[in-house]
């Protein structure tokens, strides 16, 4: 979904991405542990002070669930299809 977002003018971010290379400088061993904790989901939820709005793609995962009800928190529009995302102004 990056790259279509991308076309559409806008910045896609994951939180993993910034979380992984973080995770492991903190000296995490394995998914739980203790700095995995530390820093996963607090990126994710960091960086959703920062967006305008996410776009939750299909498949099961308790995190992108919380990423969707702290956007909704927030009042961020989440979208639920590539269709449903308008192009960046």
């Amino acid at each position: 979904m990056a790259l279509p977002l991308f076309r559409k003018g806008h910045v896609p971010l994951i939180g993993e991405w910034i979380a992984l290379p973080l995770i492991q400088l903190a000296g995490s061993t394995h998914p739980g542990d203790a700095s995995w904790e530390e820093v996963q989901y607090p990126v994710a939820h960091r960086l959703l002070e920062k967006c305008e709005a996410v776009l939750r793609i299909p498949g099961v995962s308790k995190g992108a669930d919380e990423d969707v009800r702290l956007a909704k928190k927030r009042g961020l529009k989440v979208y639920y299809s590539l269709d449903e995302v308008p192009d960046a102004e």
